[in-house]
């Protein structure tokens, strides 16, 4: 059962009240979500305001998905999904992969092969997404749930990534 415990969610708001700077709630969420939901890569993502580019902020592998300048999103069904109906994104085998990313071949290089894709939405507005992935078959509608339930942590920091706050 993957789900988040009363004691990790007091841990992640003492983190996230000592934090004074979003990289510092961002390894926090790392911290915490380790365990109890795993993951081969974590990367977060803030979205410009009419959702077209993306600006990765935090990533574990930095090596394959490193922190850069802004990218155009372009039309996708998977930014239909998550960026403009701010649905989540359960991939569980190569194939969602493939459907999702175009960069899917970096992704099955690295051996992760399902995703979950959260977005994270303050007040109506789309600030960016958080985003797990693993081997195949690793996440189900559980496992998105318990992401679901840390995304709002992300939002002052989101804030402060786009200048907002």
């Amino acid at each position: 059962m993957i789900r988040l415990t009363p004691q990790d969610f007091s841990a992640l708001a003492a983190m996230v009240a000592a934090a004074t700077e979003p990289v510092e709630v961002y390894r926090a969420v790392e911290q915490v979500l380790t365990e109890p939901l795993g993951f081969g890569l974590l990367t977060m993502l803030v979205v410009t305001p009419d959702a077209e580019e993306v600006e990765r902020v935090y990533s574990t592998n930095s090596q394959a998905y490193p922190l850069a300048g802004r990218k155009r999103m372009g039309q996708t069904p998977w930014g239909d999904l998550v960026l403009r109906q701010r649905q989540p994104f359960l991939g569980c085998d190569a194939q969602a992969i493939r459907w999702a990313f175009p960069d899917h071949a970096l992704i099955s290089g690295l051996g992760l092969a399902s995703a979950i894709n959260v977005p994270v939405v303050a007040l109506g507005r789309l600030l960016g997404t958080i985003n797990v992935l693993d081997a195949a078959g690793r996440y189900d509608e559980q496992a998105v749930n318990t992401l679901q339930s840390v995304a709002p942590i992300l939002v002052a920091p989101f804030l402060r990534e786009l200048n907002i706050y």
